[in-house]
């Protein structure tokens, strides 16, 4: 006999493609995801996943009850957003995907507000070294420096920040202020690991030079920023993590201008549900105020915004 509850599983097994992912997001064993998909199978007469060596690939039959299941989800989701008591009210668990630099330097202490705003709401914060996809479920929000491409998304550009060349003053002590681009050939620098690089826009430090003298390398934007304040070398950070510390001096920033847009996306099926709508909102609106704090070295946090382009 057909259960609803086993399109739960279907529904995660369909979206990470392997056992153990979906038990962990399901918080059961790996045997009851296994046991659930045998059941519904059984009880469709139908063959949803070919089990192949590096998971589980949905058949055609699997890709039609996927968009079937999907309408369903989202039919329960919004059961509550219409018909509770308080639906003015948001709750329930919101996963915003990132990069880890703006979600640590960043978003992560501008959502402190949100859980006094919005009690009944719980952020998790997810950040990767590549873009999240939304289509399969691996977040409900992205935060990204791209927009992102998959089928039933909502993209849109909501901000833009800088980035500048920083140092600090032992390393300027030891090799001197360059006084133009010219002079940054000379100079030691601080870059991303380069194979690990999987989103190309994050490669920012292309956009003024190609450095012939890179004396440290890391994948985590915060690894970077902790050598050049030790005096490593030079290099293009964020202002937004770079003004958490005032040791870091910014270089040429009158010759040097370097900028990234924001882009905010969501699913179709889960814009418009409240606890999303809720932080899709505040998201918006922070960078929205903080657009000066973002492009502009002297602005404090939440100091407005230009309006230009936002």
């Amino acid at each position: 006999m057909f259960n609803w509850n086993d399109l739960v599983y279907f529904l995660e097994l369909a979206r990470r493609g392997r056992l153990m992912p979906a038990a962990r997001r399901l918080k059961v064993d790996h045997t009851t995801v296994s046991r659930r998909i045998f059941e519904l199978e059984k009880s469709l007469s139908v063959k949803l996943f070919d089990r192949k060596p590096d998971g589980f690939l949905l058949t055609e039959k699997g890709h039609q009850l996927l968009a079937i299941a999907e309408r369903i989800e989202q039919d329960t989701l919004a059961i509550q957003e219409s018909v509770s008591a308080a639906p003015s009210a948001p709750t329930g668990r919101v996963r915003v995907a990132t990069m880890e630099g703006i979600g640590a330097f960043y978003l992560a202490g501008r959502f402190a507000q949100l859980a006094v705003d919005e009690p009944g709401l719980m952020v998790e914060l997810v950040t990767e070294r590549h873009l999240i996809n939304l289509t399969k479920r691996e977040a409900d929000v992205s935060v990204s420096f791209v927009p992102l491409a998959g089928q039933r998304l909502s993209v849109r550009k909501i901000g833009a920040f800088r980035l500048a060349l920083y140092a600090a003053q032992s390393y300027l002590d030891r090799h001197g202020t360059p006084g133009g681009r010219a002079e940054l050939a000379d100079h030691a620098f601080v870059d991303y690991v380069e194979d690990l690089v999987f989103i190309s826009p994050v490669h920012w430090l292309n956009d003024v030079l190609e450095p012939t003298n890179v004396v440290f390398r890391s994948t985590s934007l915060h690894g970077q920023q902790c050598a050049v304040a030790a005096g490593a070398g030079i290099a293009l950070l964020p202002l937004f993590s770079a003004k958490t510390r005032s040791d870091l001096i910014p270089l040429l920033h009158d010759d040097v201008i370097v900028m990234r847009d924001i882009y905010l996306s969501t699913h179709e099926d889960l814009e418009y549900t409240g606890r999303v709508r809720a932080v899709t909102r505040k998201i918006t609106n922070m960078f929205r105020d903080d657009h000066r704090y973002l492009t502009e070295f002297d602005a404090p946090i939440g100091s407005g915004s230009s309006g230009a382009g936002i």
